[in-house]
């Protein structure tokens, strides 16, 4: 029986470059609840963003945020991974020195930007609707951060194996998205976020459901029981699952009915 449905965002529930939800997700997600099952939204974003994002069932939900270090629900910080302090320094030094690249330093209830363009911060304040602090010296930390990104507005492709190598071994990077390589501690992840939210609320993997289409997805992907990668997923991320969608909100519609057609057949 599924207990909890853990879904990334953007790319998976949100496509083609929206910024919104669709609105049959809520029902969705209420009806759920109603089913004992709790819906999570697992995002490289920031909490208050997707608190905003998800509205109407936002405290219906729990929430994995920027790619894992971070979980949350009901308002509590259910597990937190900080990156080391110099590291963190040295990331940000490299992507600063990079004239096309723009860094972003997440803090838990926001992101630290010292732009190099207005275009950067009318993106995140403006389009992707984070909490932006703009700051005269990125270099001073206001907080230990748990993750660190790079923005390349021409796309990340090109310079992403750049970034992995240079901090191969002591920072994970991952990409999310077209422009976007995020830098996490060793070792946090979606799946290891999930890992630590399922212990919290004694469920076991087996009774759960994720969805995903990129590589930051993957290690999710790889712990739960039923594994969709979307069909517009990378290569890799649709060979760790088991099955593949075009909506995830097909197959949820499909779980509420089966589950329907079985409390009708019982205790009808």
């Amino acid at each position: 029986m599924i207990k909890l449905i853990a879904s990334d965002v953007d790319g998976t529930l949100i496509q083609d470059g929206s910024q919104r939800l669709q609105k049959r997700l809520f029902p969705l997600i209420r009806k759920l609840k109603d089913m004992g099952i709790l819906f999570v939204a697992a995002s490289g974003r920031q909490y208050p963003n997707l608190y905003r994002l998800f509205g109407p069932v936002q405290d219906d939900i729990a929430y994995i945020c920027e790619n894992g270090c971070l979980v949350r629900k009901n308002k509590e910080t259910l597990y937190k991974a900080e990156m080391d302090e110099a590291l963190a320094l040295e990331i940000i030094h490299k992507i600063v020195e990079k004239d096309t690249a723009e860094v972003l330093v997440s803090g838990e209830d926001t992101s630290y930007i010292q732009p190099k363009t207005d275009g950067f911060r009318h993106l995140l304040a403006e389009v992707v609707v984070n909490n932006v602090t703009v700051v005269d010296d990125i270099f001073t930390l206001r907080e230990t951060p748990f993750k660190i990104s790079v923005y390349e507005k021409a796309g990340i492709d090109a310079t992403q194996a750049y970034w992995r190598d240079t901090f191969r071994g002591r920072a994970t990077a991952v990409t999310s998205g077209f422009e976007w390589l995020d830098f996490t501690p060793i070792g946090a992840n979606k799946g290891k976020a999930l890992d630590e939210l399922l212990k919290r609320l004694h469920i076991s993997p087996d009774e759960c459901m994720a969805f995903g289409d990129e590589y930051n997805d993957i290690e999710m992907l790889q712990n739960v029981g039923y594994s969709y990668a979307m069909r517009t997923a990378k290569p890799g991320v649709q060979a760790t699952a088991r099955f593949l969608t075009d909506r995830v909100e097909t197959v949820l519609e499909q779980l509420i009915e089966q589950n329907g057609m079985w409390e009708e057949k019982n205790h009808g």
